[in-house]
């Protein structure tokens, strides 16, 4: 079964056409990031506008690389939520459009599921059950996958995500948008041990993330410093190590309390390097299994959504024409394809 996917959550236009036999036969991906950058954020009309623009060339180009034809294309999968509502209806419109034009089923794909299942278009794939650490801009999560849409949220961001923080904290710094991986960049050139930021949340129980306030200790501690380069650098390093201990410790929390051996790293900030190189350590001393998405799988795309879309189609899923984008969507609340 050939699957177009449609991803415009945010501010990324993603077309892929995935093969349920041959894999990932291609994909396309626009950003606006040139366009939102002088408002240092994502602004929901500019980008709901720039996908109307650039979605039908993009599926065409798509189409021309996978060497298919439109009439070729056996199902339509697109991000149905959660996200920015605008950006949203500008995917499902034209997947449903396509869809009557086609004759074909269409369904409609959690953004984040998206993420979760991006490592299985590498030739590695996890096998089920695994923990995910899905964390990105909007999102920090710990989920407990049992199978495809068999999901357990087993803590999640209480306020900023941490790639929220990231761009934030990269903002405070003087850095230009998207911020995150320009801190990650800087702090390649810091030295550890300048600086010691808290560890949000890591001295009680539990699994939940807090990473405002320590946006806010960055904040107070760049107002204080003297703002020159290496000092920037070492506030960057000190800043990253604090996120990615963060969430190390919360992860061997969440294996512990599973008693799995596998995880499973997805979202924009899975390209952090040094985030990638603390997991892969504390893998390999533990003996725990480790899966991450390429680097070109971790932000927004397409073929995430069109694997997605693909799994539930020819489990025989589908979504009703008529339904509604949503914003906010629960990911537990997601069911496996064959119900």
């Amino acid at each position: 079964m050939k699957v177009l996917g449609i991803e415009t959550s945010c501010d990324e236009t993603g077309i892929a056409i995935y093969d349920s036999n041959d894999g990932l036969l291609a994909h396309q991906l626009y950003s606006q990031v040139k366009t939102h950058a002088d408002y240092g954020g994502v602004v929901p009309e500019l980008a709901s506008r720039d996908h109307v623009r650039k979605i039908v060339p993009l599926v065409e180009r798509t189409l021309e690389l996978a060497k298919l034809k439109k009439a070729d294309v056996d199902g339509i999968a697109y991000t149905r939520g959660p996200g920015l509502v605008g950006a949203l209806l500008a995917g499902a419109s034209m997947a449903k459009a396509l869809a009557y034009a086609l004759d074909v089923p269409v369904v409609g794909v959690h953004h984040m599921e998206g993420h979760l299942l991006a490592p299985m278009l590498d030739e590695k794939k996890p096998e089920y059950p695994f923990v995910a650490l899905l964390v990105s801009g909007g999102h920090s999560m710990l989920v407990e996958v049992t199978e495809i849409g068999k999901y357990t949220v087993l803590g999640e961001s209480v306020d900023d995500a941490a790639g929220e923080a990231f761009d934030k904290t990269a903002k405070l710094l003087g850095l230009d948008y998207p911020g995150g991986p320009l801190l990650a960049k800087l702090a390649e050139n810091g030295k550890t041990g300048c600086y010691q930021f808290p560890r949000p949340m890591t001295d009680r129980p539990g699994l939940d993330f807090s990473f405002s306030g320590l946006k806010t200790f960055a904040a107070n501690t760049i107002r204080a410093s003297d703002g020159s380069p290496q000092t920037k650098a070492n506030i960057a390093k000190a800043f990253e190590e604090a996120v990615v201990d963060t969430l190390l410790i919360k992860c061997k929390r969440a294996l512990k309390q599973t008693g799995l051996t596998r995880i499973v790293l997805a979202g924009g900030v899975a390209a952090n390097r040094y985030l990638r190189s603390q997991l892969g350590e504390f893998a390999q001393r533990n003996k725990i299994e480790v899966f991450y998405p390429s680097f070109e799988f971790c932000t927004d795309n397409g073929a995430m959504i069109a694997y997605a879309g693909c799994m539930r189609l020819v489990a025989g899923e589908t979504t009703d024409k008529r339904a509604s984008v949503m914003p906010r969507w629960p990911i537990d609340s997601l069911h496996p394809p064959l119900l």
